[in-house]
């Protein structure tokens, strides 16, 4: 459980980057901006993969490892 946690983390975070520098730098990669209902709501949606990146990883390290 301990890597998926860890895995789902990380995706979580190259996503919220990734829509971070498209926002940023207008270079096209990444999964927010290709989201239709996410029109005008990028830069949030970017900002909340971050957090639940840095949370899973946290979730992540407090279990323990089997």
């Amino acid at each position: 459980m301990k890597q998926v946690l860890e895995i789902v983390g990380f995706l979580a975070l190259v996503q919220g980057v990734a829509g971070l520098v498209h926002e940023f730098t207008d270079w096209n990669w990444g999964l927010v901006q290709r989201l239709g209902f996410l029109d005008g709501y990028e830069l949030y949606a970017s900002v909340a993969l971050l957090v639940l990146g840095v949370a899973l990883f946290g979730a992540a390290g407090s279990r323990k490892s089997v």
